[in-house]
């Protein structure tokens, strides 16, 4: 049987089923791993402040992968494990290029996640239901984007993106890729785009958590479901797609567990860590 130490968990569409619920089964099983001395995270593009207290609440989750692996926060003390910002210079050249492409705009910062008054109040109908709330309540509105950015240089972890159509998105992806090569573009959600600092995935935030705990790669398991994943499947020593995962993930991941209406996080976990 392996010996896995560390396990990452994306959130949405893989811990959390469509009614965004942790099932009593991957409740249990999360538990049980914790109970054994195994390190269990979320593993998100959210903030640390947006991550849900159903799962931080657990007793033994620790440690929490943020804005895509941009930041592995120690949860017991607050202390930054993993910091991989944008340069400032970039940050604000990626901003001005989103600014012109339209849709709902995120910027995670420290932690937290800001917005221009402006962009909330013309650009929420484009959030999907489920997620306004979240939205509404995580994010903090500011009138100077540009003075934002510059007063927390060096603490610029993401941008999020949410768009009208795909259509729009794909124009905003070649413009990205175009004005600023190698930066790191993933997607979590229909007519989304994530933008990170060149090199900064959560696959890479989840080996340097490992090596800061001292573990190895192959000590190291995954789960996840969509574009954001694809990094941190891929640098596991486990990569597990959900059930319902897209197929790129699904041909990348060394197995495929169950959807995550089924407790496909709970059935990974059984087999692979307990």
């Amino acid at each position: 049987m392996k010996d896995i130490r560390l396990v990452a968990l994306d959130l949405d569409g893989t811990v959390f089923n469509d009614k965004k619920e942790i099932t009593p089964r991957t409740l249990a099983a999360i538990r049980a791993a914790c109970a054994r001395g195994v390190a269990v995270l979320p593993a998100t593009g959210r903030t640390a402040s947006g991550i849900p207290a159903a799962f931080t609440s657990i007793p033994g989750v620790r440690y929490a992968l943020t804005s895509n692996g941009a930041s592995v926060v120690d949860l017991t003390t607050g202390e930054q494990l993993v910091n991989q910002p944008f340069g400032t210079e970039q940050a604000l050249k990626i901003y001005d290029l989103l600014e012109q492409g339209g849709g709902m705009m995120s910027i995670f910062i420290g932690g937290k996640s800001y917005t221009t008054r402006a962009n909330a109040e013309n650009h929420m109908d484009v959030v999907p239901e489920n997620l306004k709330s979240y939205f509404r309540t995580t994010r903090i509105e500011v009138d100077d984007m540009h003075a934002t950015l510059r007063t927390h240089a060096h603490e610029i972890e993401k941008y999020s993106m949410i768009y009208h159509d795909e259509a729009e998105r794909d124009a905003a992806w070649r413009a990205i890729e175009a004005a600023c090569p190698g930066v790191e573009l993933t997607s979590s959600l229909p007519r989304n785009m994530e933008v990170n600092a060149p090199g900064v995935t959560k696959g890479s935030g989840l080996l340097a958590l490992a090596a800061h705990l001292g573990l190895t790669r192959a000590q190291t398991m995954a789960v996840g479901d969509s574009g954001n994943d694809h990094a941190m499947i891929e640098a596991a020593g486990l990569g597990v797609a959900m059930g319902n995962a897209t197929d790129d993930i699904r041909k990348i991941a060394d197995v495929t567990t169950d959807d995550n209406n089924h407790d496909g996080v709970a059935a990974a976990i059984e087999k692979y860590v307990l």
